[in-house]
């Protein structure tokens, strides 16, 4: 499997059919050669690397958003977090534990994306959406 097949897999289990399907459909001229690019190496290359399962995956990539005030990802990736089995509870600790080394003021914004994602879903929404 080439490495855009895995990595549309991936994409797809970790965010969802509907949003990947959204990206797809919003690509155009200027955003193909990025949508590519990620989903080749970020979603194929990284993510689909054995050497972390997805929910450690997860906990790491909400930490470097955070830290990083990616506001807009961070939301996609509390959605994704879900679907890779982390609690809201779970989110909530690695925010916490982000405000160590990242700074408070990164974390509360982080965590105030967070608890609107979260009330946000379904109960038994993994995040698809």
């Amino acid at each position: 499997m080439s490495d855009f097949d895995r990595g549309m897999t991936v994409r797809r289990e970790v965010l969802g059919d509907a949003h990947v399907d959204r990206a797809i459909a919003n690509t155009t001229p200027l955003t193909a050669p990025f949508q590519e690019f990620i989903t080749r190496y970020a979603w194929g290359s990284v993510w689909g690397r054995d050497g972390l399962d997805r929910r450690t995956r997860s906990c790491v990539t909400l930490a470097v958003l955070a830290a990083l005030r990616c506001e807009d990802e961070l939301a996609m990736h509390v959605r994704a977090a879900r679907r890779n089995g982390l609690s809201p509870a779970e989110i909530g600790e690695v925010l916490l534990h982000t405000a160590v080394y990242a700074g408070v003021p990164a974390a509360n914004s982080a965590l105030a994306v967070a608890q609107r994602v979260l009330d946000s879903l379904d109960p038994l929404d993994e995040g698809d959406g």
